[in-house]
């Protein structure tokens, strides 16, 4: 598949996400005629073409690469990937190690994309397993937490891994020259978290980097560090509860004043910026696998649309600002150092 532009080629899963193919097609094809990046549709050919034929898209408006599988949610990811080796997952991370295209996104199972790449596109040198980072919208517009769920458990150069990660991404992403960068913990002193944490924290201090120690979870918000370290466990949880507390707190104030739903309503939806993070509002880099040897990222499943068009053009930002050759050059100074 010969580059036909000087565009960046963004793949996109169509058969993976809760909506799909209609939802994700709807999306890229508004992408494609924005002519800001030329898009790439992997999938089921017959079943992609009849639904690009009901929504009236022209048929050279986007390519087409048929992979004729589908990895469900659920699926165990790497027997997924090893038996549905013609899986969409699997042929847009294989075309994004040929270089046919320049990223890969996919809705679909995201422990399978994760899988998938980390298998078919490779790490760059000095990171073990991809990670993923994200922020915490306009309540704390700098800060980077990774991981965010690609890892559960970690060895303590794996925290360290991240680390450098996420001092890359607040620098290509957020334009912050020289990050700080803290461990989540439970308590401030060095001394404090578990034995992960603990271990983790005398190689973040001899690294280089803008260490400044150990925050607690009533530090996040405040801004006090702009990369957060901590396994995807415990950012999961983290994730997943900052996400719920503006749907608790509208249903709340609901419950208690029901005269003043209307105003509730329009709070939570037009002022407040809690939102779920993972597929509305989104930073550039939320989504993006780290450490992967080339821009994959994963969309939300329940993903809709516009979701699916911020997610190319976050993709698209990222092969522009070379975030893996930031990170790549980074590392290796790590490793000539002997940090890594």
């Amino acid at each position: 598949m010969p580059q036909s532009s000087g565009k960046v080629r963004v793949a996109v899963d169509a058969m993976g996400g809760d909506h799909a193919p209609a939802e994700i097609l709807k999306g890229a094809a508004s992408a494609a005629r924005s002519g800001e990046a030329e898009i790439v549709l992997v999938g089921q050919d017959d079943t992609i073409r009849e639904e690009l034929r009901a929504q009236e898209v022209p048929a050279d408006l986007m390519k087409v690469v048929d992979a004729a599988e589908v990895i469900r949610e659920g699926e165990a990811p790497a027997v997924a990937i090893r038996q549905k080796r013609q899986s969409s997952i699997v042929v847009g991370t294989k075309l994004v190690r040929s270089k046919e295209v320049d990223a890969f996104v996919s809705a679909g199972s995201s422990g399978a994309v994760a899988a998938a790449a980390a298998t078919y596109v490779g790490m760059v040198e000095g990171m073990e397993r991809p990670t993923v980072g994200g922020g915490f919208s306009s309540f704390a517009p700098n800060i980077v937490v990774m991981d965010l769920g690609a890892n559960v458990d970690c060895k303590p150069y794996q925290l360290l891994s991240f680390a450098v990660a996420g001092t890359v991404y607040a620098r290509t992403i957020y334009g912050i020259e020289n990050p700080t960068v803290a461990l989540l913990s439970t308590g401030s002193e060095e001394g404090k978290g578990s034995e992960v944490v603990r271990e983790a924290y005398p190689l973040l201090k001899a690294s280089g980097l803008n260490f400044i120690g150990n925050i607690e979870g009533n530090d996040i918000l405040m801004g006090k560090a702009n990369v957060i370290v901590c396994d995807g466990f415990v950012g999961n949880v983290l994730l997943k509860f900052y996400e719920s507390v503006g749907d608790r707190a509208r249903v709340w104030l609901m419950g208690k004043y029901p005269g003043i739903k209307g105003l509730v309503g329009f709070v939570f939806d037009r002022v407040l910026p809690i939102k779920k993070l993972s597929y509305e509002g989104e930073e550039e880099g939320t989504g993006i696998l780290w450490g992967v040897d080339g821009v994959v990222r994963i969309a939300h499943g329940a993903c809709k649309a516009e979701h699916i068009v911020h997610g190319i053009n976050a993709a698209r930002k990222a092969v522009e600002a070379d975030i893996v050759g930031s990170l790549k050059r980074e590392l290796a100074w790590f490793k000539e150092q002997g940090k890594l």
